[in-house]
């Protein structure tokens, strides 16, 4: 039998996804006389949003939706994730998830290389301030992306140590943009249930040198574009 906490902050979240707090998150007391359950249970469902960063409550006071500081992107640039973050007043850091030289046909076939060919992959979780932002999968040739096998992912740009280490300098790309539903996995990690994919293609002089895809917070993230009448 689900216990009756569990049953309340269920429906909480529910609501809150739904937006029906977005000008007001009900004081205990409202929720107890709401819900018809006592002051205990209902401290015991806030306790997960407390503690995942929904809402916040101090002592004495009524909890509050916590919104989250947007990331925005103009679009047309061949951006950095990390630059845009700390742009927004944000820290930003990343956990790696994966980083190893691999084959991938896919990956190869996007930079119009052979199926075999050895690619440095790096796989991260990209967070802003204390929250998740995005998964972040990048495919570099081997050849020119070693370099990166040795970095400090964790707190480092991609573009900031090709340029350093290993003399490369990105300067063209460009990227395709969609709306997805997460997979389980990617909900969990990044505590949305839907948002942007995200496929960039880099070049440096001409030549595919990054294959790369993102996968981003719709709600955490913003895309914008400038322009002018014809």
């Amino acid at each position: 039998m689900i216990p009756k906490w569990r049953r309340v902050q269920d429906d909480l979240v529910r609501r809150l996804r739904a937006g029906e707090f977005d000008v007001r998150f009900p004081s205990e007391v409202d929720l107890v006389a709401e819900y018809e359950v006592s002051r205990n249970t209902v401290r015991q469902a806030l306790a997960r949003l407390r503690a995942e960063g929904a809402v916040t409550a101090a002592r004495g006071r009524r909890p509050e939706v916590r919104v989250p500081s947007a990331v925005e992107q103009p679009l047309g640039t061949l951006y950095s994730l990390r630059a845009s973050v700390r742009t927004a007043g944000l820290t930003q850091r990343s956990t790696v998830r994966r980083l190893d030289v691999r084959a991938d046909g896919v990956a190869a076939g996007h930079l119009g290389l052979d199926g075999s060919t050895p690619l440095v992959y790096l796989e991260r979780l990209r967070l802003a301030g204390d929250e998740p932002l995005a998964i972040d999968r990048v495919w570099i040739p081997a050849e020119h992306g070693r370099c990166l096998l040795s970095a400090d992912m964790t707190s480092t740009g991609v573009y900031e140590v090709l340029g350093q280490h290993c003399g490369l300098h990105l300067d063209r790309g460009q990227e395709n943009i969609r709306a997805v539903a997460f997979s389980p996995a990617e909900r969990t990690a990044l505590a949305t249930d839907v948002g942007l994919s995200i496929h960039r293609l880099s070049h440096a002089q001409g030549i595919p040198m990054e294959w790369r895809h993102t996968l981003v917070r719709g709600d955490r993230f913003t895309l914008t574009a400038h322009f002018g009448a014809p």
